[in-house]
């Protein structure tokens, strides 16, 4: 039978401070992992949401309300009470986000981002942080995206362990075709309530799934979806996909397997490293099946199975042909050796997609900031430029970022060039520019063995 908890606020106590209280309701959590919370929406509280609205980003888009942070700090006090009397009356009605459409990386298609009103960011932030406090202790080890204290870099660290110093022969690289626009809403209520049974967080959850977008003052509502743009929605996506399929995988598949398994999954982007083809190509065929169950699919023009270890290069060579690559994460991994030509080592690049994609979103930036004065303007380009080496300047990648740098460079010597009258910048004034105001040299700044280089 499974417990539940119907006295938490009791085993809590009343005077201690939220985060005594969250910490708490996550030992519980950890401790019995059948263990049902029916008590949690308490904690939506002046402490908590006051904590909440201190992290939220100041410069973030407004939603319909066109509310900022500076404008609700004005009277957050009285904002504030107002708020948490109508949380606990079950008064507080999520507003539609408000649709807005961004260029996509690396292809002509638009993206649709959803930009929620400031009270539904804050109330979001709050329930995500009750929630967190649950789900963080049932989460496998290798889901990495969206979650404390875990980053891109750590998922490609723990793949770099797996293909490395594990016997992967094989990898199955996944994609879910459009996933946050598809997850069916009343598997995900579903999955809520293996772990919460609080009824009006369940309903503060079912509200926001509600809420629908707002595009061009028309509201669409859909019965499938987590809220676009939202604070909770990489959260909720991330407790969809531990049970549809970490879970699945961890429980029922891999032990299944023949030889070694394992799944790495940042948010909807994962691969799955094998030992032997037949549990791939296996896998390959029941995923879809899995996925189906939850009114998901595999998009199948990028999903495939591929020989990838320490005997690919070598075989492929046997065949006639080059070795498969794979994308995750915006770098492209290959087969490659050590420094001294011996041993096999899992290499990395910037993929070209997004290596282009990059660029793209460079210079139309460079073209409307033409106007600002050109110490803002070089303030502003160092930030971006730092920006892509932090993330891509990892182990092997020092030639992808040194060919981003220059690039980077030529653009701006050719904006900055058409501020004035024709050539009025030459490339030695330019060469000159950069040693007195130098851009961020490009270093590897990421350890893909063991730790971060600052």
């Amino acid at each position: 039978m499974v417990a539940r908890c119907e006295a938490t606020s009791a085993v809590l106590g009343s005077g201690e401070p939220v985060a005594t209280k969250l910490r708490r309701i996550a030992e519980k959590a950890r401790k019995k992992p059948g263990f049902k919370f029916t008590s949690l929406y308490h904690l939506m509280n002046e402490e908590l949401l006051r904590g909440c609205f201190q992290r939220l980003r100041k410069d973030a888009a407004a939603g319909i309300d066109n509310m900022t942070k500076d404008m609700y700090a004005e009277n957050l006090e009285s904002n504030l009470s107002n708020l948490i009397d109508r949380l606990h009356r079950m008064a507080y009605i999520p507003q539609p986000v408000r649709r807005k459409y961004i260029p996509k990386p690396g292809s002509t298609k638009q993206r649709p981002l959803g930009i929620p009103c400031f009270e539904d960011k804050l109330v979001q932030a709050g329930l995500v942080r009750i929630m967190e406090s649950v789900y963080e202790q049932d989460f496998i080890k290798d889901s990495y995206g969206f979650r404390p204290a875990r980053s891109c870099h750590d998922a490609l660290r723990a793949l770099s362990e797996a293909v490395e110093n594990k016997p992967t022969n094989h990898i199955v690289e996944a994609d879910i075709k459009g996933f946050f626009d598809n997850v069916n809403q009343d598997w995900l209520m579903k999955f809520l309530v293996h772990r919460i049974e609080d009824k009006r967080i369940q309903r503060m959850v079912k509200r926001f799934l509600k809420a629908g977008v707002d595009e061009d003052g028309s509201v669409m509502v859909s019965d499938e979806g987590t809220p676009q743009g939202g604070v909770i929605s990489p959260l909720l996506a991330n407790i969809y996909l531990h049970y549809a399929l970490d879970l699945w995988f961890e429980k029922v598949y891999r032990k299944s397997c023949a030889g070694y398994a394992r799944l790495i999954r940042y948010a909807d982007d994962f691969v799955v490293c094998f030992q032997y083809k037949t549990d791939a190509e296996r896998f390959r065929k029941e995923l879809g099946e899995r996925l189906g169950t939850f009114e998901l699919e595999v998009e199948p023009t990028k999903t495939k199975v591929m020989e990838f270890g320490r005997f690919a290069v070598q075989n492929a060579t046997k065949r006639g042909k080059r070795a498969e690559t794979f994308d995750f994460l915006g770098l492209t991994h290959y087969c490659g050796t050590r420094k001294d030509g011996t041993g096999f080592r899992m290499k990395r690049v910037t993929a070209r997609k997004k290596f282009v994609a990059k660029l793209k979103l460079f210079k139309e930036w460079l073209q409307k900031a033409r106007i600002l004065k050109t110490k803002e303007l070089w303030q502003i380009a160092k930030a971006k430029v730092r920006g892509h080496y932090n993330y891509y300047g990892v182990t092997d990648n020092l030639r992808g970022i040194v060919r981003f740098g220059e690039i980077v460079k030529k653009l701006l010597f050719k904006w900055l060039n058409r501020r004035g009258k024709k050539n009025c910048l030459n490339w030695e004034k330019f060469i000159e520019m950069l040693k007195r105001f130098p851009l961020p040299k490009p270093r590897i700044r990421v350890s893909m063995f063991s730790f971060s280089v600052n």
